[in-house]
């Protein structure tokens, strides 16, 4: 065996740095990379041998990438280049497009640790809707609000958990408290910053995405990522104009739905029926799930037909079934990722979720997470803390004033009015998840140290979770619940237990 490590990221700032003291090359690019694995599959010479040579020859390089990508179609290898982006600036509803995209990584500025300054996106729509001076007023007055909320719920807290406040990270705790309820108040047009590592195949949809959108933010954006990336590896980024099917399809479906709409009178009533009871709904879920998910397990190491398999199963006894869900689970530990046979049976919900929570949500992209734009109609979400401050209305009156202005400016820039809107402001979405990967989102978003918004809404649709899959869901919750969940099924310590939390008491759900 022999294994080469081909390549890392670096710097860009040392990448310059070698550039100016090295003779002239061309070498430096990605492109080598991918050029020279796609030769793999029809050139017997090792690995290694073809990155040289694609070292040696750039051009013929690219044009071999462009022939692959282009002619043959297999545009897998776009995903060997992988590029870092800075990208500073930004509104919060831009950040919700750009980590749409599931195979990129993204770190992003947390409104929930950092004291934020006030600064804002100021939207070309807006601008030239000539309503420029009432959003600077409005998210002047929004900024104002968050600093004097800040500054009482810092000694709120603190008062309220006196006996733990004299410990320096208790402290700190409490302080990023403060920061995470008062910023329910801002808009989505708050600027942020992240930065993302992303392949070129990715990175070439979002360019072509970001072309097609209706918010300039988002088509400068893409811009400007074009330029910056076509200068390292031109060959790479081939489909980079904005596609009708992207951008159109949606417009045509609602011409058809409201065309629809129209021929049947009646049917106009269903439009004036936006609320449901409850923000999660558990619409739809594998019909016998648990049983589905046995049979996948035994299908897995017995050499029967999946039909055979669930034929087994339906024989077994209710202590049979939860006797072989337990040896499923007997050596998990908090740390580890269910069997991948649980990625069989899926559930699939509605919600209606604060942008808080939504900003938190969507980064399970595993799941698949199809939303509406945000709903005045919807309502807002306070925090309990405000609540219990007496703030509840200084904070709507400023969501009432968020409100008027987003009616003002709908009816001519569309989607951009969303910019007004606030970090409490909901929008409603289906969301679908398989059970190993609630699994993994009830670990993060149950647990103590989860944001209190994200964990009310993950404990809820993990409760209705159980109501149809009980076995399934037998050892779900957060990590600090693991050893607690693990002592009560089985009747003994797990071997590993969580690290000691940072957080030393649960914040309010409700």
């Amino acid at each position: 065996m022999k294994v080469h490590l081909a390549g890392f990221n670096l710097d860009a700032e040392v990448i310059h740095a070698l550039i100016k003291t090295s003779p002239p090359r061309l070498d430096i690019t990605p492109e080598t990379l991918s050029a020279a694995y796609a030769r793999i599959s029809r050139d017997p010479r090792p690995v290694d041998e073809l990155r040289a040579d694609a070292r040696k020859e750039v051009e013929r390089a690219r044009r071999s990438n462009q022939t692959i990508i282009f002619k043959m179609g297999h545009h897998s290898i776009a995903e060997h280049a992988v590029f870092n982006f800075d990208i500073i600036g930004v509104s919060r509803l831009a950040i919700e497009a750009i980590e749409h995209f599931r195979l990129a990584s993204y770190t992003e500025k947390s409104q929930r640790y950092v004291k934020l300054g006030g600064e804002v996106v100021i939207p070309v729509e807006i601008k030239e809707a000539g309503k420029e001076e009432e959003f600077i007023s409005l998210t002047r007055h929004q900024h104002e609000l968050y600093q004097s909320l800040y500054e009482r719920l810092r000694p709120y807290f603190f008062k309220k958990f006196k006996e733990y406040a004299p410990e320096p990270k208790n402290q700190i705790i409490l302080d990023n408290w403060a920061k995470e309820d008062a910023r329910y108040v801002l808009s989505l047009s708050t600027q942020s910053q992240l930065g993302m590592t992303v392949n070129a195949r990715t990175l070439e949809l979002m360019i072509r995405r970001f072309a097609g959108s209706k918010l300039a933010e988002l088509r400068e954006l893409g811009k400007r990522l074009y330029d910056l990336a076509s200068q390292v590896a031109p060959s790479l980024l081939l489909f980079t104009e904005a596609s009708p099917y992207e951008t159109l399809t949606y417009e045509d479906l609602a011409q058809e739905v409201t065309a629809f709409i129209k021929k049947k009178e009646k049917l106009e009533k269903i439009l004036t029926t936006k609320k449901e009871k409850g923000p999660v709904r558990l619409l739809k879920w594998t019909q016998k799930g648990d049983d589905f998910i046995l049979a996948a397990l035994i299908h897995r190491i017995l050499p029967l037909s999946f039909k055979a398999c669930h034929q087994l199963v339906e024989n077994m006894s209710a202590k049979e079934k939860k006797e072989l869900f337990l040896a499923s689970f007997r050596r998990l530990e908090f740390y580890d990722h269910l069997l991948r046979e649980f990625e069989h049976v899926e559930l699939t919900y509605e919600l209606i979720v604060s942008a808080s929570a939504f900003a938190q949500l969507k980064r399970h992209r595993l799941a698949t997470l199809t939303c509406q734009s945000y709903d005045p109609f919807l309502g807002v979400t306070i925090p309990p803390s405000i609540k219990a401050i007496g703030a509840s209305r200084e904070f709507l009156a400023l969501i009432k004033q968020a409100e008027s202005l987003y009616k003002q400016l709908k009816p001519s820039i569309g989607e951009a009015a969303s910019y007004v809107l606030t970090n409490a402001h909901r929008r409603r979405l289906l969301f679908k998840a398989n059970v190993r990967e609630l699994y993994h989102i009830s670990r993060l978003r149950e647990d103590l140290s989860a944001q209190w918004d994200i964990r009310q809404l993950v404990t809820r649709m993990i409760k209705q979770a159980k109501k149809v899959l009980p076995l399934s869901f037998l050892l779900a919750g957060g990590k600090d619940s693991f050893p607690a969940n693990y002592r009560r099924i089985f009747k003994e310590e797990p071997k590993s237990k969580p690290p000691e939390l940072l957080r030393f008491i649960a914040r309010p759900q409700n």
